[in-house]
């Protein structure tokens, strides 16, 4: 069984070096692993550090796009690219933390589902602004009532599926959107997904911190327009 690992990666000069140790780090999986970084028309120094990256680490695999076209796009460029049999989405800042592999992993390595996300909120030592909490509870109450789930964060990053669930669905929406519409087309293809509790060590907007209102909006409007349009 080999794991792929794909990161979206868009001027994160300042974490992206440690996550990727983090994960090569890891020798406790059993499992073969790539890494298939995708730089996203970084204007930093993200690009060269990636290369130098790549160079130390045999798995490392990296992807430039020439236009910065989201995190979306990055996301599917890697899939494609993606050889593994389980596909795991990191960010490339250090708020999830690659340790939690395993656990993610286990339930489709034991069978009982194809479908993993990792759960901030079932982690009872999670600490996250009042606000941020408010609206990522309110997007997963909302996905939760029009998809009939029972989701308890359907906005982590931490989404692992083994690579044939990616056959049939096509992602098209653009930057922050991938997570409404990943969840809504899983459930409209009716895989059940299976929530694992994990750490979570979220940054602040002055470490580099890219989400904002606007596209919580957004997603509130892709969960209703995938489940009644699309």
């Amino acid at each position: 069984m080999k794991l792929s690992i794909v990161i979206p990666v868009y001027n994160e000069e300042e974490t992206v070096e440690a996550v990727i140790d983090k994960i090569s780090s890891i020798d406790n999986l059993g499992l073969e692993i790539e890494i298939v970084v995708i730089d996203d028309a970084s204007v930093d120094n993200s690009l060269n550090i990636l290369k130098r990256l790549a160079e130390r680490h045999d798995k490392v695999k990296v992807i430039a796009h020439a236009v910065n076209f989201g995190k979306t796009a990055a996301l599917n460029t890697g899939f494609k690219d993606a050889s593994g049999d389980i596909i795991i989405i990191q960010d490339a800042d250090l708020e999830y933390n690659p340790e939690d592999y395993k656990s993610l992993i286990q339930p489709i390595l034991d069978g009982k589902t194809n479908v993993v996300y990792g759960s901030r909120f079932l982690n009872p030592n999670l600490k996250m602004p009042f606000w941020f909490k408010v609206g990522n509870k309110f997007l997963t109450f909302i996905t939760n009532i029009l998809f009939g789930l029972h989701l308890t964060d359907m906005e982590t990053c931490y989404k692992v599926f083994k690579a044939p669930v990616l056959e049939g669905i096509e992602i098209k929406s653009k930057g922050f959107g991938f997570e409404p519409e990943f969840t809504a087309k899983i459930a409209k293809n009716k895989h059940k997904i299976l929530e694992i509790p994990i750490s979570y060590n979220r940054r602040d907007y002055s470490e580099g911190k890219k989400i904002i209102v606007f596209d919580g909006i957004v997603a509130f409007f892709s969960i209703v327009w995938y489940r009644f349009f699309n």
